[in-house]
């Protein structure tokens, strides 16, 4: 057996899971490689070689986080570009502020490599948006908002200590007036007038305030009696030097102000540096250590311990860090933290602010480093303060699950349904009844639990709801994240209607309640309409035992009802069953006014209403008063509004009203119903035409070029012949017009130039095209058609080689269509043609052969 061969994936998986603990916390879904910059992807690329990874396996890792194919594709060229481009120039910035890949992984950096991190701003964050974790306390020296300036404002400190440089202020009050500004000299002496020379220098402000007053005292007695008193003060405050050494920013000697303290020392050099210590800075005096400060005091409550004020040539000293941990996870402040030795993982997870609101805090996973290698351990809550961390050491708070220890959920017919908390011994009835009970339309027959087995997979356990609640069956245990459902009586049964059709102001479909009555019904819609009856109301309803096999069966059951015209409340009612159709009629007799329209050349235009059904387009013209003298009769036309028009449209007032009095709404559905009969005979005429139909668009538009709702009448005969054929019935939206005199034909479509002409009756269709230019390219010259005046069309035809061409009338539109296009003969085309011709060839050849 290989053992190479069953170690290897073994070893595979293994990275893979670690890679996957690793990355879990970092969300590849939202990234755009596009947007990443060079030095970014080598930040990546070092982080998965830190875990053993090469770049496929990078690319098998992104994938399985999230990240889209298509970003994955990107990322792995990006991955080889910089690979082979080999600029590294940028690469040892890089390694120490991003060995971290996220402040959430098992692989963050050792402390002591990081040596740019304290030098990024706070909350510095990776390529996923992770936050790279920071030294607790390097930004407090570099922050501008905070200030340690000394005071030079305040009353001078009495156990200021007075140096040579420093100037003192002397006031005499009282008996004797006197100020004096006196500069200590260099050997720590002031010289007073009529005192002498008093040496003060090493004193603090309150031991040379005694020593000049007793001095004074034998010059000014008052002073022994109270009458005069002295007092002393700092004038111009002096420099003083010291230097600052160890693992500091800016190591050197500084000059300051006598009344600065460490921190303002601190705060010009800039602090530790990524290597420096925080808790145990030292102030060396005279070869002694005389203060040792910890900031973490002034960090985390604001006592300044040890902050001393320096006096000159003092020496602060910051040493290397000893013991330097990470925190990260869920805590309050994720960071690296200095630690002393008598500290334990309690002082960790207290500097760090404790444990956030998410946090599992039963068990801290801690990543250690060995001599040889990096190992794990598990600290539970009761070692908290018995674990000292050792440098190097990185503990992981990790989320709490995502899931409820004692969870149950009652759904459906219930007063308050919601999660409810699993107690002991809580049974099916005890949670119904922790829901304040069923509600009224609650199904008692069934009702079921969902339940996850121990392999968290579903199982469903019915039970009877009546039974449970009465006693009479055995009431059921419940166990965690159990979902009780009890449903309405309303969710197992199909909604109930009813339809009312007709003659009602609301027609439609409404809500059934149990005992609805027919009239009821009717007073939802809004009551009848005018013309509605009451008789032979028809209710429609369905039938639920039909026998299937018979071919006569019956489909629904008619019923024919009469009721009052005023709705009144009568002892007998008819009682609606779901699903229920009622119509209502219309009136016997009943008509809605119905109206035309005539305009142009008759004594009196206007709107007409039609009062007989046999009333003709002579007896409207009677009705106008006639003709008048410039009238053209032989233009007359009728225009019926077709399958685009809504009826009425051409018979409203000023204001917009309908004069027809009837209803857009119907009218608008016939409209829909023609125009989808009209492009069906389009589609129909152009597959007999072999063109096809491709664009649904450009046959509805043809619909409108094509469709005419002018009917060809002719007026002439009409009135000479009433009451004829050519004598139409009028109906409701006609609208008919009388033209003045025309003396122009319009030439229109494939001519070069569409015109107006003016008309001659010696003239030949063929002769009015001619005058508009003669026809395009592409026009069909068989297929133009003249359109005259009153709406009728008529085409020329052809005798053997002869073109007869209609007759052109006044008023006349001479129409020229266009040529179909023709397909042109592909490469396909020219082959099939060359292989015919070929083979062709063959066979003629073949022939003359025999």
């Amino acid at each position: 057996m290989n053992v190479k061969k069953i170690i290897a994936p073994i070893l595979f998986l293994f990275c893979l899971v670690l890679g996957q603990r690793v990355f879990a916390q970092t969300n590849y879904s939202d990234v755009k490689v596009d947007e990443l910059t060079d030095v970014q992807i080598r930040q990546l690329i070092q982080r998965a070689e830190s875990v053993g990874y090469n770049d496929t396996q990078l690319e098998q890792m992104a994938a399985a986080q999230g990240m889209k194919s298509d970003e994955v594709t990107k990322l792995r060229a990006r991955v080889e570009k910089i690979r082979k481009s080999g600029n590294n120039e940028n690469k040892a910035a890089n390694q120490n502020s991003s060995d971290e890949f996220s402040n959430r992984n098992y692989n963050a950096p050792d402390s002591a490599n990081n040596n740019n991190l304290a030098d990024k701003k706070n909350d510095q964050r990776d390529i996923f948006g992770n936050i790279i974790p920071k030294i607790f306390g390097a930004e407090l020296f570099k922050n501008n908002d905070i200030k340690f300036e000394p005071n030079l404002r305040m009353a001078t400190p009495k156990s200021y200590i007075i140096g040579p440089d420093d100037q003192l202020l002397i006031d005499l009050t009282g008996d004797n007036e006197a100020n004096y500004k006196l500069q200590v000299s260099p050997e720590g002496t002031i010289r007073l007038q009529y005192v002498g020379l008093i040496a003060v220098g090493g004193m603090s402000i309150e031991q040379a305030t005694s020593k000049i007053r007793t001095a004074m005292a034998g010059t000014y007695p008052s002073l022994r009696t109270g009458r005069t008193n002295v007092t002393i003060n700092l004038g111009n405050i002096r420099s003083i030097k010291i230097t600052i050494l160890g693992e500091v920013v800016k190591p050197g000697s500084y000059t300051l102000s006598s009344l600065s303290t460490v921190f303002n020392a601190l705060n010009a050099s800039g602090g530790p540096n990524q290597n420096g210590s925080f808790r145990k800075i030292q102030v060396i005096r005279n070869n002694k250590v005389v203060s040792t400060i910890d900031v973490y005091n002034f960090l985390l409550k604001g006592i300044q311990t040890g902050n001393i004020r320096l006096q000159d040539q003092d020496v602060i000293n910051i040493p290397v860090y000893q013991t330097r941990v990470e925190m990260s996870g869920e805590v309050k402040r994720p960071a690296l933290y200095e630690i002393l030795s008598n500290e334990s993982l309690e002082d960790v997870i207290n500097f760090a602010g404790g444990f956030s609101n998410k946090a599992y805090t039963a068990k801290i996973k801690v990543l250690q480093n060995t001599n040889k290698e990096r190992r794990i351990t598990d600290v539970s809550a009761d070692q908290f303060n018995k674990y000292y961390p050792l440098n190097g050491d990185k503990y992981l708070v990790e989320t709490i699950l995502d899931r409820f220890a004692n969870r149950v959920e009652i759904n459906g017919a219930v007063f308050r349904p919601g999660q409810y908390e699993l107690e002991s011994g809580l049974t099916l009835k005890q949670l119904i009844q922790k829901a304040d009970g069923l509600k009224e339309d609650a199904f008692l027959s069934r009702g079921y639990i969902s339940r996850l087995n121990p392999d968290n997979s579903l199982a469903l356990l019915s039970f009877d709801v009546d039974k449970i609640l009465k006693g009479t069956e055995q009431d059921i245990p419940l166990r965690r994240e159990d979902k009780v459902t009890i449903s309405s009586i309303f969710d197992l049964r199909e909604e109930y209607k009813v339809d009312i059709k007709g003659e009602v102001r609301l027609p439609g479909v409404f809500d059934y309640a149990e005992g609805m009555t027919l009239e009821s019904l009717i007073q939802m819609a809004g009551g009848f309409k005018e013309g509605a009856t009451p008789n032979r109301i028809e209710i429609a309803r369905r039938i639920k035992d039909s026998d299937a096999s018979s071919i006569s069966a019956k489909t629904a059951e008619v019923l024919n009802v009469n009721i009052s015209k005023d709705l009144k409340l009568q002892d007998s009612t008819f009682v609606l069953q779901p699903f229920d159709i009622v119509s209502i009629r219309s009136s016997e007799g009943y008509q809605v006014q119905q109206q035309v329209k005539i305009e142009g050349e008759v004594l009196y235009p206007g709107i007409y209403t039609i009062t007989r059904k046999d009333e003709r387009i002579s007896d409207i013209i009677k009705r106008a008063g006639g003709l008048t003298v410039l009238s053209f009769a032989e233009g007359a036309s009728l225009k019926r509004p077709g399958p685009d028009k809504v009826e009425g449209d051409d018979l409203k007032d000023k204001n917009g009203k309908l004069l027809n009095g009837k209803s857009l709404s119907t009218s608008n559905k016939n409209a829909i119903d023609k125009k989808e009969e009209e492009l069906q005979k389009l589609a129909n005429l152009k597959r007999l035409q072999g063109v096809g139909v491709q664009d649904t668009a450009q046959l509805i538009q043809e619909v409108k070029i094509l469709g005419s709702d002018l009917v060809g009448i002719d007026l002439v005969k009409i009135l000479k012949t009433p009451a004829s054929k050519f004598d139409l019935l009028v109906e409701d939206g006609d609208i008919i017009r009388v033209p003045k005199q025309l003396q122009t034909v319009r030439v229109t479509g494939e001519v070069l130039r569409p015109t107006n002409i003016v008309y001659s009756s010696n003239k030949s269709m063929k002769q009015y095209i001619n005058g508009a230019g003669g026809f395009t390219y592409n026009a069909n010259k068989k297929s133009a058609y003249i359109q005259y005046a009153n709406g009728s069309v008529d085409a020329g035809s052809k005798f053997l080689f002869f073109n007869n061409y209609p007759r052109v009338k006044p008023g006349a539109e001479i129409f020229v269509p266009k040529q179909a296009p023709r397909e042109k003969i592909g490469i396909q085309g020219i082959v099939g043609i060359s292989t015919a011709l070929a083979s062709l060839a063959a066979i003629l050849i073949t022939v003359l052969r025999k």
